[in-house]
C-alpha cells in the first residue's frame, strides 16, 4: 500500500470525508472497469461502485490501515457483484429464456454443453492436483463442502487464519488455472 493512501486509510477511519473523497477518486475508476467487464450494464455498474464505497463509509472504523485496501474495496465490491449476478440469473425473463433455449436445444448443443462442463470440471481437478494436501483439503470443504472458515478451522484444529492463508493461496491457483472460463469460476468460488 502506498504511505499516501495508508494516511488516507487512517484519516478515512477516524472519519474524515477529505480521506474518503480521495480514496473514492483514487480506485473509483478501476473498481468501476472491473465491475463492468462482468455486468456489462453501466447502470448496474453504476449501483454496485456507489454501494461499495457507501459501505466502506457505513463500515470505516472496522478498516485495518495495515491491510491492503484495494483488497477491501475489491472483496466488498465482489459480494456485491455475486449478489447482483446471482438476481439477474433469477430474474423471469432471464428464467424464460433459459427455458426457450433448452426447448431450442438439439442434442448437439446439449453434447456441447456437457463436453465443457467436463472440460471445466477436468481444468479444476487438474488445478487441485496442483495444491498441497492442505490447501486441497481446505479448498474442498469450503467451495464444495460448504463449510464455513470457523468450521473447517476446528474440525482440522488450525486457527481461522491459517485457513485463510490455505484457502486463498488455493484460490489463487484455481483462478489461474481456470481463467478460460470467467463465468464459470465466478459462479463456482461464489458459492
Amino acid at each position: 500500500m502506498l504511505k499516501d493512501e495508508h494516511t488516507l486509510v487512517i484519516g478515512l477511519k477516524s472519519g474524515s470525508e477529505e480521506s474518503y473523497r480521495a480514496l473514492y477518486d483514487l480506485w473509483f475508476s478501476r473498481l468501476y472497469q472491473f465491475v463492468l467487464r462482468y455486468v456489462k450494464s453501466e447502470p448496474v455498474t453504476d449501483d454496485i461502485v456507489q454501494e461499495t464505497f457507501l459501505n466502506i463509509w457505513i463500515y470505516r472504523e472496522s478498516i485495518n490501515p495495515c491491510m491492503s485496501f484495494k483488497s477491501y474495496l475489491f472483496t466488498i465490491a465482489y459480494h456485491f457483484l455475486i449478489k447482483e449476478l446471482r438476481r439477474q440469473l433469477n430474474t423471469p425473463l432471464m428464467k424464460d429464456y433459459v427455458a426457450f433455449c433448452s426447448e431450442l436445444s438439439t442434442c448437439d448443443n446439449e453434447t456441447v454443453e456437457k463436453l465443457e462442463l467436463k472440460q471445466f470440471q477436468d481444468s479444476l481437478n487438474r488445478a487441485k492436483e496442483k495444491l498441497s494436501p492442505r490447501q486441497r483439503q481446505i479448498f474442498e470443504l469450503n467451495k464444495e463442502g460448504n463449510a464455513t472458515i470457523a468450521e473447517i478451522a476446528a474440525s482440522l484444529s488450525i486457527t481461522e487464519q491459517v485457513v485463510r492463508n490455505q484457502l486463498s493461496a488455493a484460490l489463487k491457483i484455481v483462478r489461474k488455472e481456470l481463467r478460460q472460463y470467467p463465468y464459470l469460476l465466478l459462479l463456482f468460488l461464489s458459492l
